[in-house]
């Protein structure tokens, strides 16, 4: 079928499928965080995130209710699941980089409810709005602030439905937060490192001032060096800028960054790197610093604590990260997953 003619079939099976489909009855109205006013169905028992964020905030929070995920999980991460949810199909992501979802197959699966977790702005709600009228399904966003997501966990497991869940998932975020805002809070500003945080296997993409991938450091009371090339997103710099900022602590998911950082000689009279400071997240089976920006990032802030304040902190990291990974993924890791997480989180030089 050529190009013009598939639009058309496509768009044809759209139409029909939003004709054909009749949503629950609509018994409420919820505001969501951009102040929408969105009718909602009465019960929800499917539903579906229209990004990586929203997704494992979803699986976190009501893992049954999940349709898929926007991309499939690789074996390694799915290890860190029970297969009944890691295996759930892919059906792409509404949001984000190249969004890759197929109406047509999301409304063939039924969801009462799509919903989206992150950043909101003019752009995303336009997004939400579009959507909601092609496909005559409600369309929450919730904002995907760190500081929120107690907020976001009580606000979306009552229209889901799972008040008892969410109240438990918000209250360890809370005492996650308040532990680290009293530590921060009794550390002059003056011992407070400088954080350049390096993404791509060069290392040489990182979050500007303001950027939601970076907002722990701002929690955490250090100083994102990257904010001297402006705000925003996700950005490109180059070594020298780097080199002019000469952080005290480099944060990377890179494993192939991180094995290589150390006598790479655009690197390695870093004073970061001289002094061994450069720590690489785990990311099984979600990244603990980002990637994506969402609820993973939890257990990640007491990692990040205990790394860049040493002398301030003693987690018991072994312990905390299996209650987490028992609570929020509904699966407790193994003696030898543990290892492996907490290899890559220890904060030493290979």
């Amino acid at each position: 079928m050529g190009g013009t003619g598939a639009a058309i079939f496509r768009t044809g099976v759209l139409l029909l499928l939003c004709l054909t489909f009749v949503p629950p009855a609509l018994a409420r109205e919820v505001e969501d965080d951009a102040g929408r006013l969105v009718p909602v169905p009465a019960e929800i028992g499917r539903a579906y995130g229209a990004g990586a964020p929203a997704a494992i905030l979803l699986y976190t929070l009501a893992p049954d209710m999940m349709l898929g995920w926007p991309r499939p999980n690789s074996s390694a991460e799915a290890a860190f699941m029970p297969p009944r949810y890691a295996a759930l199909p892919e059906l792409g992501r509404l949001t984000g980089r190249g969004d890759t979802a197929n109406l047509e197959e999301i409304l063939a699966v039924r969801p009462d409810l799509l919903f989206d977790y992150g950043t909101i702005n003019p752009t995303y709600i336009s997004l939400a709005d579009q959507i909601q009228a092609q496909t005559r399904l409600p369309y929450l966003l919730f904002d995907g602030s760190f500081d929120r997501i107690p907020e976001a966990y009580r606000k979306l497991g009552q229209v889901l439905g799972v008040e008892e869940r969410a109240e438990r998932l918000a209250a360890y975020a809370e005492a996650t937060l308040e532990e680290a805002r009293e530590t921060v809070a009794a550390i002059p500003p003056a011992k407070r490192p400088r954080v350049y945080y390096a993404r791509g296997p060069e290392g040489l993409e990182t979050g500007l001032a303001g950027s939601i991938n970076t907002e722990m450091l701002d929690i955490l009371g250090a100083e994102n060096v990257a904010k001297a090339a402006g705000i925003g997103g996700l950005s490109n710099v180059s070594i020298e800028q780097v080199w002019q900022w000469d952080p005290d602590v480099i944060l990377t998911l890179e494993p192939h960054f991180h094995a290589n950082v150390w006598e790479d000689p655009r690197w390695r009279n870093l004073r970061a790197v001289r002094e061994g400071r450069v720590y690489l997240a785990p990311s099984l089976p979600f990244g603990w610093f980002d990637r994506p920006p969402s609820v993973n990032r939890l257990i990640g802030l007491r990692w990040l604590l205990a790394v860049l304040y040493p002398d301030n902190v003693q987690i018991p990291l072994r312990e905390e990260t299996r209650h987490f990974y028992r609570l929020f993924y509904h699966q407790e890791p193994s003696e030898e997953q543990l290892d492996q997480l907490l290899s890559a989180a220890r904060p030493t030089r290979p």
